[in-house]
């Protein structure tokens, strides 16, 4: 299948009432059965980053390390790699820059989720046989103010490609636009961004990427890129940025609208809004969905307290920022849906994403967590479905993070940076 009351918190909305009521009278909306709860090896579901076909949810790596300080080992990785390989959804989204905390801390840590998916892949080719949707691994040039050649990014592309174990890197991204600018304070800035772009066409016509990207870039920047890439005879394959039901304002939707006319296709990162739109911080709808807690990593992940506190302000509202409320009637309308389609709100939410036409990247660390997210494929919410789920969403705020985790700037040892997608 290719690219389809008075109190909120106790109290269906409005838009949750007219859901039940269209629920009622329909009978069109369907499940392939198996899809939500194991791997279904049978079940294709693949869309096109520029010449790739890719499952239409990727995994996200950025929580995985080894467990071991001198090696790269971690059991519930292997298995998590060995299940999307055999479940035709092995599109792994990592970076040079991802690693350990600990090990990056002590300048070990670049490059190491590069070479732990090269690991386990190797090991799920062994052990799993042939695969009807040939495993996809992306990976991520970081804009550095000491890199300030096309060569830079020869180098580390290179670097990425010897760490992956392939002689040619499915999709090479740029991480973010060039931002780090130590002297902006001083009014000396200066951007690398077209001289990236030179280096992601030099990789591409040394055959050392099969396809080019870039994350977190607006309407305007993709476009130039776009742009100077097609003069070289590059096409720019994808974009990756922060999407999600409740994350489509300050330029994401734009951004997403202007890619498809571009032909480039988007990438969602946050896809569940750091755990808000499965219901986590929402413990009026604990007792009625289905699996609020299936995905591990959003009720085992250690969040800061300044985290919490932006997490739960926005899941309750305070009357000010965020609707007396919060998200909850937002939650009974995927409630409603998801009940219906025997699916869960985390699906819900990731299918949302996909029928815009996006590949969300949730990140992933366990087989159940895959397990659950494989469940947001092979179907597509109605158009009626994605209209009354906006029409609760426009009511809340943009979501673009939690405490110092935001979808718009970085820190970035000497402050803080900000882009906009504009």
């Amino acid at each position: 299948m290719k690219d389809q009351s008075s109190n909120p918190c106790c109290h269906f909305s409005a838009s949750a009432m007219l859901c039940l009521a269209y629920f009622a009278c329909s009978s069109h909306a369907f499940v392939v059965t198996g899809a939500q709860n194991k791997p279904v090896s049978n079940l294709v579901d693949t869309t096109k980053i520029g010449s790739l076909d890719v499952p239409t949810v990727g995994v996200g790596t950025i929580s995985w390390s080894s467990k071991s300080l001198f090696s790269l080992e971690n059991e519930e990785l292997e298995d998590l790699v060995a299940a999307a390989y055999r479940s035709n959804a092995a599109f792994f989204d990592t970076a040079e820059r991802y690693g350990s905390h600990l090990k990056t801390a002590i300048g070990l840590g670049y490059g190491e989720t590069e070479r732990l998916t090269n690991k386990l892949l190797q090991r799920a080719t062994l052990t799993e046989g042939p695969a009807r949707v040939k495993p996809v691994v992306a990976s991520k040039f970081t804009p550095l103010p000491w890199r300030t050649s096309a060569q830079s990014v020869v180098d580390a592309c290179e670097e990425s490609r010897r760490n992956l174990g392939v002689e040619s890197i499915d999709l090479y991204q740029i991480h973010m636009p060039d931002i780090v600018q130590p002297f902006r304070a001083f009014g000396r800035v200066e951007s690398k961004d077209s001289i990236y772009w030179d280096g992601l066409a030099e990789c591409y016509h040394r055959g050392i990427v099969k396809n080019v990207g870039v994350c977190n870039y607006g309407p305007t920047l993709v476009e130039k890129c776009h742009e100077a890439l097609a003069k070289r005879g590059v096409p720019l394959a994808s974009n990756q940025i922060a999407f999600s039901l409740i994350g489509r304002q300050n330029g994401s939707q734009e951004t997403v609208d202007k890619c498809n006319e571009l032909g480039v296709k988007c990438l969602a990162y946050y896809p569940f809004a750091m755990g808000l739109l499965t219901g986590k911080y929402s413990r009026e709808i604990w007792g009625k969905a289905k699996d609020v807690s299936i995905n591990e990593s959003l009720t085992t992940q250690k969040k800061t307290s300044l985290e919490l506190l932006d997490l739960q302000r926005y899941a309750q509202g305070d009357g000010i920022t965020v609707p007396e409320g919060g998200i909850a009637p937002l939650l009974n309308v995927m409630l409603v849906i998801a009940e219906k389609r025997e699916k869960t709100l985390a699906q819900v939410a990731l299918n949302y994403i996909i029928s815009k036409g996006v590949i969300p990247i949730p990140g992933c660390r366990t087989s159940a967590q895959l397990e659950d997210n494989l469940g947001a494929m092979g179907w597509r919410l109605t158009s009626e479905e994605i209209a009354m789920l906006e029409f609760e969403a426009d009511k809340l705020p943009n979501f673009d993070g939690a405490g110092f985790k935001r979808t718009n700037e970085k820190f970035v040892g000497y402050g803080i940076e900000k882009w906009v997608l504009d």
